[in-house]
This record gives structure tokens, sequence and C-alpha cells, in this order.
């Protein structure tokens, strides 16, 4: 014993000091990371080794022990903290040699960077970080940001607090589109702070809202720390939950919950929108509230009109809000009548195979009693009562191709059920129509008739759809058939695009909104993961870009406005037509829309090399490729780094000596809540890379093996580590903000105003403790 300490206790206090030592140090925190870990295990193998470290095990050989065993507690169950009037033997904190450890050591370091870093499942989910990175960094550097700000505050600017409001909308915004929290602090820093401090405001509100807002990065999708807790949470709760169940009796996972024990990351974005949805709301009332009973501090400031044409309220309200309700609404409605609606016409050459009840019900009577006390009584009663019923008519009946009448009549069936107009039709329209009233809205000073064309157009081609066109109508056919009318509405739209370029809020919001959009909406809908959705990000921000440098070198933009179109028409061709032409038998029709889909292909690869050759000639393309070098490189250094050291805790019981400390208090809500403290004040020391990377994996069997939601239980966390980046003396955001932070604003002034918003993060938290819908309630709505 060493000072009267257990040897893993010892051997964890050397580590902890290692690695704050090292981080303090100066080192480059990604290297200081595996220095610490490889020192630390130096040192606990040299006083190991003279004996200074002896642990204090349970003896499992003595009779208080098997009595424990024979009264039915579980092995794993057993620990010193939960029994510590159990004999104990003193034994070695490395049992077989710190030689056999530091040899597992290496195997393992090298099979999970090759797991991990270099060829592992997890390897495709992280290289999402590179194109997020990629894609925020774009955004910053081509000035979008600034852009966004003006337009802003020009639009809430008039409201008590509304440059303080403008703030909030831009950092979501900038988070949704970077998921970087030093890049958004600082950018928000330089551009906003200055002016909001000549306007009068004051000094604590100003840094506090741009602190809090800069930090959404860190909950508002994509999020590069869902993405990087996401890659582990999914791991974490997969093994906690198969070693939950078989500690319960059961055979597996899906057996004891009745569903599989899996978290993808784009789950995660679903579960976090509303949360950093919610903080953003929180933040801009407290602004407009602050403003209303301070007026002095933080006044009203009419900074210009966005619109190049004064309107009335009446047309504002008609154009802006009343006909885009009634198209959304009556669109909605003839959904409900069963107008809009599917026009899928497949269906399967074999039968379903019968259905099984929702959970198992032939498991031991131990997992019965476990899953009695999960499900309730009552779902297990409904599930035996559903097997029973099951195995009255027959027990499962397996598939079988279906005749020829049978297929028949299936489809004939399907064909009937159809909607007249379909969802993706309704969709367009919807948009294409929304383009054309908020055109009439911008300038009702203009020609309204390219309006009413395309109007009048819009409803032609419904009529189309419902009339001419069929669920068995070939795609060919119905193109040929919506051509004139579509003709007619793509006149109209191109019209009323160039009235809303008038527009300076709609011109700078509406191209990184609509790229937003595209990545969010392809992840949240479940069409793609998080990686091809980064990658369409990194893509459109290049493009984005290049257009916003052309426009201010006065050069046409034309290459990449038809590049976007090009990838447009991909998607269409894509979705309306089969392009595989692998098949035996491809039609015309599909010959013809795969040739024009791979040049649309190859045309909006070349704006893509474009858009790059631009931005390189302009000396924009090196310093965002570095940047995103460093970052990239940092991360993966990390990873690594944390890897090592994780695997030094778990060589010499730290780990499982941590698991069972929290498992002693058999209170899943009181270990929780432990955890979340730790990770609070670790976030005022460790960037989120070293808690996500050290501390999760260590605490992640115990807090993911309980009865919680693991989409819950990782938004916490990710709203946790937000909270103590604001948080005073240490807040990282904080320490963001002071390095670009005028002389004039003091450090005080920095700690004074984020006070009221790491509040409201406390609140939040709260708010999501005691309603955890605000974080299911989507991925609920949304099907996987």
């Amino acid at each position: 014993m060493f000072f009267g300490l257990d040897g893993v206790e010892v051997g964890l206090i050397i580590v902890f000091i290692c690695l704050f030592g090292g981080i303090l140090s100066g080192f480059p925190v990604a290297f200081a990371i595996g220095g610490a870990g490889m020192i630390s295990f130096g040192i606990i193998a040299a006083m190991d080794s003279a004996g200074m470290l002896i642990h204090m095990a349970v003896d499992t050989s003595s009779d208080a022990y098997r009595a424990l065993l024979a009264s039915g507690v579980r092995e794993e169950a057993i620990s010193l903290f939960r029994y510590p009037e159990l004999p104990r033997i003193g034994e070695p904190v490395f049992p077989q040699g710190w030689e056999v450890a530091m040899d597992r050591n290496v195997s393992f370091v090298v099979n999970r960077i090759n797991e991990r870093v270099l060829a592992g499942q997890s390897i495709e989910t992280l290289l999402a970080v590179l194109m997020f990175v990629l894609m925020g960094i774009t955004l910053e550097r081509s000035k979008i940001a600034n852009d966004l700000l003006t337009s802003m505050a020009r639009v809430f600017g008039p409201l008590p607090g509304g440059l303080a409001v403008s703030i909030v909308v831009v950092g979501a915004f900038l988070a949704a589109s970077t998921g970087i929290v030093g890049a958004t602090v600082v950018t928000m820093g330089l551009l906003a702070l200055p002016t909001m401090l000549r306007n009068n405001y004051s000094p604590e509100l100003a840094t506090g809202v741009i602190a809090a807002s800069g930090t959404l990065g860190q909950i508002i999708p994509p999020s590069i720390v869902i993405v990087l807790l996401g890659t582990l949470a999914g791991d974490l709760y997969s093994s906690a939950q198969e070693a939950r169940a078989t500690s319960l009796g059961c055979t597996d996972a899906l057996t004891y919950l009745g569903e599989p024990a899996v978290v993808s990351v784009g789950t995660l974005f679903q579960a976090a929108l509303l949360p950093g949805i919610m903080l953003a709301l929180l933040y801009a009332l407290y602004a407009f509230g602050y403003a209303l009973f301070n007026p002095e501090k933080a006044p009203a400031v009419e900074m210009g009109s966005t619109n190049a044409e004064p309107i009335t309220r009446s047309e504002g309200f008609t154009w802006f809000l009343g006909a885009p309700i009634l198209i959304v609404v009556g669109t909605i409605v003839l959904g409900n009548l069963g107008i809009v609606g599917s026009q899928n016409t497949r269906i399967s050459s074999f039968s379903d195979i019968g259905e099984s009840a929702t959970l198992r019900t032939t498991v031991g009577a131990e997992c019965k009693a476990a899953m009695i006390e999960l499900h309730g009584q009552e779902r297990w009663d409904l599930a035996v009562t559903q097997q029973e019923a099951i195995e009255a008519s027959g027990g499962l009946t397996a598939s079988a191709k279906l005749s020829e009448e049978e297929f028949a009549a299936a489809q004939a069936k399907k064909i009937a059920d159809a909607a007249p107009i379909g969802t993706g039709i309704a969709v367009m329209m919807i948009m294409l129509g929304l383009i054309l009233t908020t055109a009439r809205g911008v300038s009702p000073s203009s020609d309204a008739k390219p309006l009413i064309i395309g109007g009048i157009g819009v409803l032609v081609l419904l009529l189309v759809d419902i009339v001419l066109v069929s669920p068995t109508t070939t795609p060919g056919t119905m193109v040929v058939l919506m051509a004139l009318p579509f003709v007619a509405v793509m006149y109209g739209v191109v019209y009323g695009t160039k009235l809303c370029a008038k527009n300076e809020l709609i011109r700078v919001v509406f191209p990184p909104l609509v790229l937003i959009v595209a990545v969010l909406g392809s992840i949240l809908g479940g069409i793609t993961n998080p990686t091809p959705a980064a990658a369409l990000g990194a893509g459109g921000a290049i493009m984005l870009a290049a257009y916003r440098k052309l426009k201010d070198l006065d050069r046409s933009p034309k290459v990449v406005i038809w590049s976007t179109l090009a990838i447009i028409v991909c998607i269409l061709l894509g979705v309306n037509f089969d392009l595989r032409i692998n098949q035996d038998d491809v039609g015309f029709e599909n010959w013809v829309a795969f040739l024009a889909a791979y040049g649309a292909f190859l045309y909006a690869i070349f704006g893509l090399l474009f858009s790059c050759y631009i931005l390189f000639v302009n000396g924009v393309l090196t310093p965002v490729v570095r940047e995103t070098a460093k970052v990239t490189s940092m991360v993966f250094t990390i990873l690594i780094g944390s890897q090592l050291l994780n695997l030094v805790v778990i060589s010499f019981g730290g780990e499982h000596y941590i698991q069972q400390f929290l498992q002693s208090f058999d209170n899943e809500v009181k270990v929780f809540l432990i955890v979340m403290l730790v990770l609070f004040v670790l976030g005022f020391v460790l960037d989120f890379l070293e808690i996500i990377y050290i501390v999760v994996p260590i605490v992640g069997p115990v807090i993911y093996g309980g009865s919680f939601d693991p989409k819950w239980v990782t938004i916490m966390i990710a709203v946790n580590l937000q909270t103590s980046f604001l948080t005073p003396p240490f807040g990282f955001a904080l320490f963001y903000l002071r390095g670009v932070a005028p002389p004039s604003v003091t450090t005080a002034h920095i700690y004074r105003g984020i006070i009221p918003f790491v509040l409201i993060q406390v609140g939040a938290l709260a708010l999501l403790w005691v309603f955890p819908g605000i974080v299911t309630i989507i991925p609920d709505l949304i099907p996987n």
C-alpha cells in the first residue's frame, strides 16, 4: 500500500497527474495525451515492480464469497464497494507482470487503430468529420458569415435587443453549417462585437450572447461532437446492453429489449435537432427580455431595409404568410383526402412472412421476470396472447412465391389504391409555388404576368398528373405529357428568382440555407448516412464559395449555376427512371435517361473542379485545405493518443475499478448524475475531443448499460459539455472570445455576461431531464 491508498487508486492518480501535466505544459495536446499514457505506464510499472502498488481485491476463495454466490448474487455484481466486509487479498496491479500488460497494450493499440482509424467499421463515419470541417471552414472563409450578420442585423435591428437576437440566429445558422465551436465564436467576435459596442450595447450582453451562440455548434446538427460521440455510443450501447441481457438470464439484447440495441449518428442528429433549436430560442428570448427591461443597454438600431422595394403590411402578410400557409395547408388537406400520396406500385413476388409477437416469450424464468420489470406486465401479457394466436394459426408461415393470378390481383389493388397526385410532384410544386408567391411579395409593382403564367403552369401540371398520368405510365411518357406545363412553370420561376434576388435577405440566406437543408434533410430523412451527406455539403460549400468569389470579381457565375442545375437533373432522373443499365432488359427511355444523367453528372463534376480552380487562383482553397488538414489531423491524433491512454488505464484495472465504484450505487439516476457532474468539471480543463475519447469509453458501459434511452444519454452529454465550455473561469468559448475582444472589453465583462446563459443551459438540461421526449420525439416520428 502506498500512503494507505489502493494500488489501482494510485495508478489512476498518476495517470491524472501525467495527463494534466502534459496538457498544461504547452506541448501539443494531441501528442501530450499519448505521451501521458506512456509516461504514466512507465511510472506505474516501476512502482509495481518495486512492490509499492498493492491492489486489495476480493478473496474469491473465502467462505463469505462462496456464501454470496450461493445466495443468488451474480459474480459480476460482487465488489468491495458493495460488500466492504468481504475478506480481501493483496495482489499486484499487474497480476501477470508489466511486460505482459505492455505486450497486450501494444497489440490492442494496433488493433484499435486499424479498427477506428485505418480500416474499421467506424472509419466511414469518421470521414464525415473531415467533410464537415471542410464545409465549415470553406463557408467561414468565403465571408458568408459576414453577409449573414449584416442581413440579420437589418431584419432584427429595429427590435429591442435586435442585434443580440440576430447574433443568436446567425450563431444557429453557422452551427448548422460549420459545427466548429472555436471558428463560430471567433468569427462572430470579430464581426459582431465591435458593431454591438458602437451601438451602445452592454458589453456583458454582447459578449455573453456571442459566446453562447457560438457554442450551438456543439449540439445543432451537423455537429462534430455528435459525430464523434455517435461512433462510440453505438458500440458502447450495443455491448453494454448485451452484457445487461446476459446478466439477467436472457440470450441476447434483442430478446430482452424487444428491439435491436443500435444507435446511429443519423439518429443522434435527429435527436439533437429539437434541443438545439430550443437552446437558440431560449437565448433569443433572454436577449429580447433583457432589452425590454434595460432598453438603454440593448437599444433598437435601424440598419436599413433588406428589400429594394418598399411594400405595405397587407402585401407582406398576403404573399409572405397567407399564400404560403394556404399552399402548405392545402397540400396537407389533399393528402388527408387521399388525393396526394404515394404512387408506388411495386409489390413483392413473394407473400409476406407471418407476423411474430412484439416480445419473445420463449425465455427462462429469470429472463421473464426481468422483461416484465422492464416492459410491464401488460405488454408481456399482450406478447403472450400474440404468440398463442400465432401458434393456434399454425405458427410462422414461410414466404412463398405468388402465382401469376395472385401477383396480378395484388398489383391491380396497389394501382387502384395509388393517389392521383404523387408525393414527389406535390413537394416540387410546393417549392416552386413558394418561389412564385415570394417573388410577388418582394416586388408587387413588377409585371405579374410571368408569375401568373407560372402559377397556371403549376395548376395545369397537377391537372395533367391527375387526368393523364397514372401509376403505370412510363417515366418517358410522363415527361412528354408534363413538358409544356413544366416549361410554363419554369418561365415564371426564373422570372421570380430574378425578383427575389433584389431582396438582400433572400439573396444572402437562401443559398447556404438550401445547402444546409440538403445536408441535414438527407440525414434526418433517412435518405443517406452522414458521410455522403457531409461530402455533398463540402462540395456544395466549395461551389457556393466560388459563386461568391466570382460575384466579387464581377465575373459570370453561370458555370456554378448550371452545375447546380445539373445536380438537380441527376437527382430527378435518378428518382423517376431506372438507371441500372447493367440489367439484361433496359428500355429505350431508361437508356436516354441514363445518358442524360451521366452527362449532367460530368458537367456537375466539371463545375466542382472549376469552383476549386477559382478558389485556388484567388488564394482561398489553399488555406481552407491547410486548415482542414490541421483540424482533421488533430482529431485523429487525439483519437490514437486517447486509445493508448485508455489501454494504460485498462491494463492495471483502472477502468474496472471506476465502473465497480459507479455500479455500487445501485441507482442509475444517481450514477448518471455523478457522471454528468464529472464531465461538467472536466469540461473546464479538457477539450471535447479528450472527454469523448478518454472519459466516455470508461463510464460508457455503466451509463449505456441501464434503462435510459441511448439517444437521450448522448444528447445530455453533449449539452452538458456545451455548458461546461461556457462556465467561468475555464470555459473554452470564453478564451476564444477573450482572444478577439477589443481592450475595452474586460474579462470581468465576459464572465458577468455569460452567467445568465450558463443558467439557461442548466435550465435546458433540467428540461431535457424532465421532458426526455424533446430528444426522442423526432427519431420516433422519422423511420430509420
